[in-house]
């Protein structure tokens, strides 16, 4: 049973209205995040117009805020704006029209905030990503006009610098239906047939410069206005249905990138024209593998399976296999093998993974597969080959090998060791004082370290070669 000193709700329920109204008034004393919450939650109790008038205030004050948000400030701006879009769902439960338009005001103060705010981790973004979706849900509630929706979508995306209306005609599309659908794109074709205006040579303005020389500001800007458009009728495009439509966004070099080829075969394979699907899949250049994600495969093979040609997507999965050693290609692969004859495969495949030119993509493979004892080792015949930079295999490899295999595991940890002493990687001495720690504690394991250094041997070379190393010495226990 939890003390009643638990800080919970039902224990401060306890303490009676009157008391936690003081600890309100002092807690909130000097903090005007928390002022400004106590405002709108007063605001909302009493009527949601005067919730929706306490919003409006606190928008128009973001609104004509210029103080630049670094990243010690970002958090309190984020509670802060999802403090105003929760304020707004709210209202919109008794007034969606009032909360409709709170929301475009709302949305409306993307650019000026990114223009003066640091969002190297995305967290504003987000909040507006969310508004976004609100829009259409709260555009259904409010019955809003599908004409005069699609001109507020159509003003909110040329004022779409940083992404926050990305998700709009989708969000929107409900509401607009085909007569809303329509009125934006006319909007939008209207846009793109516009004459640009290009200034006389004299009074064009440098923005920047870039590897062919200067940026113009004329240049980006009907850049800015081609990509609108562009993405705009793609979306359309995508809520009406129209799969030729979407596809004429796309140049004829567009249309050779694996990413573009991939959103065209998947259209193309929903609407059940396979053969279209397979001839946008192939427009890719497949003489350069290296640059070929994976997502692109499995649309090929998807298509593959759709016209029914089962053997070639075998014989395609097995290749992808062979070159990236994706597990899920090989998984997929067994599955659809007779009885008996995928233990033959599997083996095929860790022995093809031992011999592959990339440990690392190798090692990666095994472990995950999982195939612990070929790790291990290909880890003690490839040695020579590792790489200390690659962490994020080499940890949790030695991590899953450490129970079976403790001279593997050394050797990988050995490698992080090496790679942060040797390069001076500090921020990393920390790890690395804690993989020479495992590495002692694995040591009595290990019965014969075969060709490679015992533990005390390999703990005096470290400190002969980097006995002056003090702040990583200092964190060795």
């Amino acid at each position: 049973m939890a003390s009643r000193k638990t800080l919970n709700a039902k224990n401060l329920e306890a303490l009676g209205a009157e008391r936690l109204a003081e600890l309100l008034i002092e807690i909130s004393r000097g903090n005007a995040a928390a002022q400004r919450r106590l405002r709108l939650e007063l605001a909302g109790a009493a009527s949601p117009a005067d919730m929706a008038q306490e919003i409006r205030k606190r928008l128009t004050s973001i609104a004509r805020s210029r103080s630049f948000v670094d990243w010690h400030q970002r958090k309190a701006l984020v509670a802060d704006l999802e403090t105003q879009r929760q304020a707004i769902a709210q209202v919109a439960k008794v007034d969606a029209g009032e909360a409709l338009d709170l929301l475009w005001r709302f949305m409306a103060l993307a650019n000026s905030i990114f223009n003066r705010c640091d969002d190297s981790s995305g967290s504003v973004i987000a909040v507006f990503r969310v508004g976004c979706r609100d829009l259409g849900d709260i555009a259904i509630a409010a019955n809003a006009a599908p004409i005069v929706l699609a001109e507020q979508a159509y003003r909110a995306l040329i004022e779409n610098e940083y992404g926050q209306y990305d998700g709009l005609i989708k969000a929107l599309t409900p509401v607009l239906g085909a007569t809303g659908l329509d009125h934006l794109k006319q909007l939008i074709l209207n846009l793109s047939q516009e004459p640009r205006q290009k200034p006389r040579a004299e009074d064009r303005k440098v923005v920047g410069w870039g590897t062919g020389g200067p940026l113009y500001a004329d240049d980006l800007a009907e850049r800015h206005r081609s990509s609108i458009v562009r993405l705009a009728l793609e979306a359309i495009a995508d809520a009406q249905g129209d799969v030729d439509a979407f596809i004429a966004q796309q140049s004829e070099k567009a249309r050779g990138v694996p990413s573009v080829a991939v959103e065209i075969a998947q259209r193309l394979l929903a609407a059940g024209r396979m053969e279209e699907a397979w001839a946008a899949i192939n427009a890719v250049d497949q003489d350069r593998p290296g640059w070929i994600p994976v997502e692109w495969e499995q649309t090929r093979l998807a298509v593959l399976e759709a016209l029914g040609r089962a053997d070639e997507a075998q014989a395609f999965r097995w290749a992808c296999f062979e070159r990236s050693l994706n597990p899920e290609h090989l998984r997929t692969y067994l599955k659809r093998l007779p009885d008996f004859e995928d233990l033959e495969a599997e083996e095929r495949a860790i022995a093809h993974a031992l011999s592959h030119p990339s440990m690392h993509h190798a090692l990666g493979f095994l472990v995950t597969w999982p195939a612990l004892d070929q790790a291990a080792h290909l880890v003690l015949a490839r040695a020579d080959e590792l790489n200390g930079d690659f962490y994020e295999i080499l940890a949790p490899a030695a991590a899953a090998l450490e129970a079976k295999h403790p001279l593997a595991a050394t050797i990988l940890r050995r490698a992080l060791i090496d790679f942060a002493l040797e390069r001076n990687r500090t921020k990393r001495y920390q790890h690395a004082a804690r993989h020479l720690e495992e590495c002692e504690n694995l040591a009595d394991r290990i019965e014969d370290f075969g060709r490679f250094e015992a533990h005390d041997a390999y703990v005096r070379r470290l400190k002969a070669h980097h006995g002056r190393k003090s702040s990583f010495w200092s964190l060795v226990v």
